[in-house]
């Protein structure tokens, strides 16, 4: 079947070069479409052109992900590499504990010097025979610049120039601090892993009077589940029975309970607290909320950030310029200066072994996936560290207004009797004559009215189009419509604005009005105010919507310029204008219906609102707000700084020690032991300090 997917897990990658190279080289296989690494989870991802040839194919991927890194356990089995991996780690400290004994020996007693030399060898070959072997399989196929071959050549050299003690303490060092990065790095990996752990397991999908435990993935559109209390969700669906609170925070970052009941919408990730739920299922698994956002945020880091891209460039080259630098202070200056060829040697030895990149490699994907981490567990879903470093460039936000910046659903907030009429009076006539409507504004007055309708009491009902309804209303005569209406009665109104009011006569007299409106969320203006204190130069607002309500909501957000009365095709002819014209930052726009996919396509980043949000709206943008709170835009553009931030400290962090370890051991004041400690305690503190971003 073409373009099936499959994935092999890789234990023991935490080299960003590596990746590369793998990845380059798995999508030069005949039979394979693409191919991606994925560094954070250890993932390759292959799409295959045809499925039958898996078992040739799975035998070529194996080959060539050890040719470039024989290190390296290929599986595509989580259960057998995990076991197979905490196996090696018990191996690996028992290995070094026995070498570190070796080691301890002759430093602490006085022997011979035959024995000295043997222990100190045996102690060398048990922690580092692994890095040399490892080293002479990549120069055999002429692949020499890596941390192998930087710590290799470092430690043989230093047994070659009689620094036995400094050749082992080194490479001991030097694995006793891999094994601390490779438990940083799992531990980072697994709490960001925690984040996601939404997947439900199973569903309790019912037949007839039978419950069955099925597969998620088995239950189909239509089909009846049920959710015990503490149980997830599994399905996109409707309460058709039950009452009960769930725990929306998987998805939505919000902590408190949500109450559901019969006729609620529920999310597959929530989870049932207390009471038996009965749900029909709206969507397959593949479709449903939880499955969409898993396969977002498993394939975020696909995406990688101009940052994470530099960083592998850099690594990819910066070793072979430190190791021919080496090569020219160990036998240059001896030459020009006539000076003993050791002692240059001993300092291009310590060049060598600050000069491996680890903590850059390591710590900027990580960054980045941290950043992409605590965005979901907010309920921001950014779909690729790309994404989220153009965050920290947007000077100019486009927002749409309905649904966005308005609740999008018509509500009465004012209302207004004429005397002698009273409000529950005027209130019950506009209920009476919008009963027989369908439109939105006609639905929320006679929601507001509550009331038990009488219909007998209607008689003559006319719909005006354009204007209103004229009808019989209690042996009365009622007008319920616009202003236009009013005049054609020649009847005496209150012009309101800026919203157009519902107005009503009865019997040829002015009654007074109703305003019904789209009111403004609660967050937008604190949204509006905290963006523009982040950096947004421009805050903008599109609309189908007549001019004067636009303005009037505009102005009481705060926004720079609104642009009304827009169709679908027209908004994204402003956001095209926009992107073309500004050249100080990106534009970002903010959007929830299916007419704004286009507009959330074009612009350089397209974010979504996904409660309400359509699956169009979804799919076309780059960020998508699980919950319909504006704020959470602040929040997502905090992170993505906070990121940013952690990022070049960094980068600033690690090479800062590099160049200073790498000149003081270049001009002879730093030790082998001092190198090694620099490079690997640099690593271990920028992975830690990529952790930050997870915290609140």
């Amino acid at each position: 079947m073409k373009g099936s997917k499959k994935t092999f897990l890789l234990e023991g990658l935490d080299c960003a070069v590596c990746a590369a190279k793998i990845e380059d080289n798995v999508k030069k296989i005949d039979g394979i479409c693409n191919a991606s690494v994925d560094l954070i989870n250890t993932k390759l991802t292959v799409e295959l052109e045809d499925i039958n040839n898996i078992n040739d194919i799975n035998k070529i991927i194996k080959k060539v992900v050890k040719d470039i890194e024989p290190n390296i356990h290929i599986s595509d089995s989580e259960s057998k590499i995990t076991k197979d991996k905490d196996s090696r780690f018990r191996l690996k400290i028992m290995q070094l504990l026995f070498a570190a004994t070796l080691f301890i020996l002759p430093v602490i007693f006085k022997l011979p010097e035959y024995m000295k030399f043997s222990l100190f060898f045996i102690s060398y070959i048990i922690s580092g025979g692994e890095i040399i072997a490892l080293s002479i399989k990549k120069l055999l196929k002429g692949q020499l610049f890596d941390e192998n071959f930087l710590m290799s050549i470092s430690t043989i050299g230093a047994f070659a120039i009689g620094k036995y003690e400094e050749g082992v303490s080194v490479m001991l060092f030097y694995q006793i601090g891999t094994l601390i990065e490779d438990y940083a790095v799992d531990n980072s990996r697994k709490s960001i892993k925690d984040l996601m752990d939404i997947r439900p397991d199973y569903a309790n999908l019912k037949i007839e009077n039978n419950i069955k435990k099925v597969p998620p993935e088995a239950v189909n559109i239509g089909d009846i589940i049920l959710v015990k209390p503490g149980e997830k969700i599994p399905l996109d669906g409707k309460v058709i029975d039950g009452k009960s609170f769930v725990d929306t925070s998987s998805l939505t970052g919000e902590y408190l309970p949500m109450e559901v009941t019969i006729g609620s919408e529920v999310l597959s990730g929530f989870i049932n607290k207390n009471g038996l739920l009965t749900v029909k299922v709206e969507k397959n698994f593949k479709e449903s909320t939880v499955s969409k956002v898993l396969d977002l945020i498993e394939n975020a880091n696909n995406k990688k950030a101009r940052t994470e891209n530099f960083i592998t460039k850099f690594a990819k080259y910066y070793t072979p310029i430190v190791t021919l630098s080496a090569l020219f202070i160990a036998t240059i200056p001896p030459l020009l200066l006539n000076e003993n060829f050791s002692n240059w040697i001993y300092r291009a030895l310590v060049f060598l072994v600050i000069s491996c990149p680890c903590a850059l490699v390591i710590s900027i994907p990580l960054s980045f996936f941290s950043g992409i981490g605590a965005a979901s567990k907010s309920g921001i879903l950014i779909k690729g560290g790309n994404y989220l470093e153009a965050l920290n460039d947007v000077k100019t936000i486009v927002f749409d207004k309905t649904g966005t910046l308005t609740e999008g659903t018509f509500r009465m907030t004012e209302i207004c009797a004429e005397d002698p009429f009273k409000s529950d009076e005027l209130l019950k006539y506009a209920a009476y004559g919008e009963y027989y409507s369908n439109h939105p504004i006609a639905s929320s007055i006679v929601s507001a009215y509550g009331g038990e309708i009488d219909t007998a009491k209607i008689k003559d009902y006319i719909e005006l189009a354009g204007n209103g309804i004229k009808a019989i209303i209690d042996d009365k005569e009622t007008l319920i419509g616009n202003s236009e209406l009013m005049k054609s009665h020649n009847i005496a109104f209150k012009d309101v604005r800026p919203y157009s009011a519902v107005h009503i006569a009865v019997n040829g007299k002015y009654a007074g009005y109703i305003v019904i409106s789209d009111t403004i969320k609660k967050d937008s203006k604190d949204a509006v105010k905290a963006l523009k204190s982040l950096g947004a130069e421009r805050l903008i607002m599109l609309t189908g919507d007549k001019k004067e309500i636009s303005q009037y909501i505009s102005n009481e957000l705060g926004l720079d310029d609104v642009y009304s009365e827009l169709l679908p095709h027209e908004k994204v002819n402003v956001v095209d204008k926009l992107c073309r014209n500004n050249y100080n930052g990106k534009v970002a726009f903010v959007g929830d219906g299916i007419n704004d996919a286009p507009a959330l396509t074009r612009a350089d980043i397209g974010i979504a609102m996904g409660k309400i949000g359509t699956d169009a709206a979804i799919e076309a943008s780059d960020v998508v707000l699980m919950t319909d709170e504006p704020y959470k835009l602040v929040d997502a553009i905090k992170i993505a700084k906070k990121t940013h931030k952690i990022v070049l400290e960094n980068i600033i962090l690690a090479l800062g020690v590099k160049l200073s370890v790498l000149t003081l051991g270049a001009l002879g004041f730093a030790t082998m032991w001092e190198a090694v400690f620099a490079d690997v305690g640099v690593t271990v503190l920028a992975v830690f300090n990529s952790l930050r971003i997870l915290a609140k």
